[in-house]
């Protein structure tokens, strides 16, 4: 911090002649000011060039404001590294699968090939994470939510932890299906990092213009995150609005349609440009019946999905917090979690590889698909049940036969997979690596809807019902259905129901999609459980109150006159140079309180920081001293709390208001004021209590 010695002198003077520079380079661009520099090379091309960037900078900004490009550029780069991810891990794949297969007869080596590839990866990713940024770890999600409420936390922005993430989560992924994790959370966390950057450059090139682009930005790029993942736009905007922010302002819903537009295209685009697809379409293709979806009798079945899926969420939420508190509390976990994060992660995906081998337990989980080849496999129309019985019907490659290549029923592998993914998944989230959390939730809650379909389709197929409509049932409707009730469930949120529609192209089940998630979100919602990103920021202690009221509901109500801190710096309306130096000198603050005088503390408003070096400056030049209310201007308060206020009323008005500073006053009597670093200690030191 400047000492005051050099701010009304040659600080003042320096701030002065900056902005006379500006000035004079506004209104005289083409007077190629870079001449005036010798010792730099190339001057007139220097100079040339800046004039050609100033006049595409008026052109650009002539159509659109410069915000907007940074909108779409947003989208492009975070679907370009979207698409650079999935190329890179589908190679990974493809590598490890040829190499187990290529051992085909050697028993040992197809063990350790199966088991130490994934091993190594986990082990790879949790050191190079841990040495190079240790705020890559995790999903990101939470502390993206931290920093939509207002709290700054620039360490989870920088460039290394973009870099760091992306590469320890393409190193995650390529563990495949054995360790079951996802990148939709962790790239929610680089589309942001992304904004960040871009809200920046656009700031600093939108110098005449007073909006900047800055928590638009940041609320476009969660929405971004999701739709460059799944090419679904729509739901990448409610997923924004439902899980990142507390409260979304109005004048995000265009940015944030325009930029997930923007990346749903491009991911789209790119998909079809590989070869991989001959259009823009749904990332999954589904064969559901045009003509007869499902029948009305069948909404009943969905809503007991519905409820199903909430309370199986209820236990796996249950199993994640209980092992989030085991990993904390026990010593031998502690300990490894924070000196030998390569160690466990190897170990731990060592284990999940070890029960997923093809030649064992794997065989009734297809544990050679990936989460995309589950997924599309789960999603199959046909009836499994019924076709396992008639070997006349041909079966597709990756339907029946993946999934019970044993020979055995339809309903054993898929039994085997609910009860061996539920503890395996809450094992994998322990890892110290990028991982996301949200695809293994929506593939589990798929299985889950796809073993309820085919039962459903066995008795029909029996007989046991009356009636001939009952003969056609579409299994994998209940699978559409369940994943996205069990990944609402989880999270607490509607938006995988339109998810699962716009990864499908199936909007004829919309309707039952919908019931399902909206009864598992009731079930799951019920005695203020919290969801599961809630949970890892209870975990991690951060300061974000919609999540630690879950945990702790009378916080919220907690008065703000039993948490204020003291006040550093106020002035009275008669203060002299001495005292406004001495407040200067004491806090960086933009606004100090200003009170009647020391004895009443009645509070008038606040002054600026830089009226208050213009005074000192005034004072320095002219012999006669002044006093502050005759030179500054003593701003009114707009809002002003009372010590009764709850905590839960402070961070709103904080929030909603964009405030940085409230003052708290008792009977008019100053008392305390609240910022955003202040309301992050309150929120911290009532987070120890949980």
């Amino acid at each position: 911090m400047k000492s005051l010695d050099e701010v009304p002198g040659s600080g003042i003077i320096v701030e002065n002649n900056n902005l006379d520079q500006e000035n004079q380079s506004e209104t005289s661009h083409n007077k190629s000011p870079l001449l005036a520099d010798p010792w730099k090379p190339c001057q007139r091309s220097r100079a040339t060039a800046k004039e050609w960037l100033l006049k595409l900078r008026c052109c650009l900004g002539a159509v659109c404001g410069i915000k907007w490009y940074g909108y779409a550029a947003l989208g492009v780069l975070t679907a370009i590294l979207s698409f650079l991810m999935d190329l890179s891990v589908t190679k990974l794949l493809t590598a490890h699968l040829w190499l187990y297969m290529k051992l085909e007869g050697n028993c040992l080596l197809q063990f350790f090939c199966w088991t130490l590839y994934p091993a190594c990866l986990c082990a790879v990713a949790s050191s190079f994470s841990h040495n190079i940024c240790p705020f890559s770890t995790g999903s990101g999600i939470p502390e993206v939510r931290t920093m939509l409420a207002g709290f700054k936390m620039p360490h989870y922005l920088s460039l290394t932890n973009m870099f760091t993430k992306f590469l320890g989560l393409i190193c995650t992924l390529a563990a495949g299906s054995t360790v079951f994790l996802g990148k939709v959370g962790p790239f929610v966390h680089i589309s942001t990092m992304i904004g960040a950057y871009l809200s920046n450059l656009c700031n600093l090139i939108q110098t005449n213009e007073k909006e900047k682009a800055g928590g638009e930005m940041l609320a476009a790029a969660a929405a971004v995150g999701v739709a460059s993942c799944f090419g679904a736009p729509i739901s990448g905007v409610l997923f924004s609005v439902e899980v990142m922010c507390s409260h979304f302002a109005l004048r995000h819903y265009y940015p944030c349609f325009f930029s997930a537009a923007c990346g749903a295209l491009t991911f789209r685009l790119f998909s079809v440009w590989s070869g991989d697809d001959e259009t823009p379409q749904a990332l999954f293709k589904t064969n559901f019946p045009a003509a007869v979806p499902f029948y009305p009798l069948e909404i009943l079945l969905f809503a007991f999905l519905g409820l199903l899926c909430g309370a199986v969420s209820c236990c796996y939420l249950s199993c994640h917090q209980w092992m989030l508190q085991f990993t904390k509390t026990n010593p031998i976990f502690n300990k490894m979690m924070t000196t030998e994060k390569g160690l466990y992660s190897g170990m731990v995906a060592f284990l999940l590889a070890s029960l997923t081998l093809p030649h064992s337990v794997g065989q009734y989980m297809a544990s050679k698909h990936t989460m995309k080849q589950l997924l599309t496999s789960l999603l199959d129309s046909r009836q499994w049940s019924s076709q396992s019985h008639n070997a006349s019907l041909q079966l597709g490659p990756e339907a029946l036969l993946d999934w019970s290549s044993s020979g055995s029923p339809v309903f054993l592998p898929l039994a085997v997979f609910l009860l061996m993914k539920m503890w395996m998944l809450v094992l994998a989230c322990t890892l110290p690596l990028p991982a996301g959390y949200f695809m293994p939730v929506f593939v589990y809650g798929a299985a889950l809807g796809r073993f309820l379909g085919e039962g459903v389709a066995y008795v029909s197929s029996t007989g046991l019902t009356s009636g001939f409509q009952w003969a056609s049932i579409n299994p994998g409707g209940y699978a559409l259905a369940g994943a996205a009730a069990f990944s609402g469930a989880v999270t607490h949120t509607l938006s995988p129901a339109l998810l699962a529609v716009e990864l499908t192209g199936q909007f004829s089940h919309a309707v039952p999609i919908l019931i399902a998630t909206v009864l598992a979100n009731a079930l799951a919602r019920s005695g203020h459980r919290p969801s599961f990103y809630d949970a890892l920021s209870i975990s991690k202690r951060l300061p974000h109150l919609p999540s630690l009221k879950k945990a702790f509901p009378r916080l919220p109500s907690t008065p703000v006159g039993h948490v204020l801190g003291a006040i550093s710096v106020k002035l009275q309306k008669a203060a002299g140079p001495m005292e406004v130096k001495l407040a200067i000198n004491t806090t960086t603050d933009t606004q100090i309180p200003v009170v009647d005088s020391h004895e009443s503390q009645i509070i008038l408003g606040f002054a600026l920081r830089a009226e208050l070096l213009m005074f000192l400056l005034h004072c320095q030049t002219e012999t006669l001293e002044k006093r502050l209310d005759e030179v500054c201007c003593i701003y009114p308060t707009s809002v002003l709390l009372s010590p009764h206020n709850t905590v839960q009323e402070a961070h709103s008005i904080l929030s909603l208001v964009g405030a940085q500073t409230l003052f708290v006053a008792d009977s008019g009597r100053l008392i305390g004021l609240i910022t955003w670093p202040e309301m992050k200690r309150i929120l911290e030191d009532l987070a120890k209590d949980i």
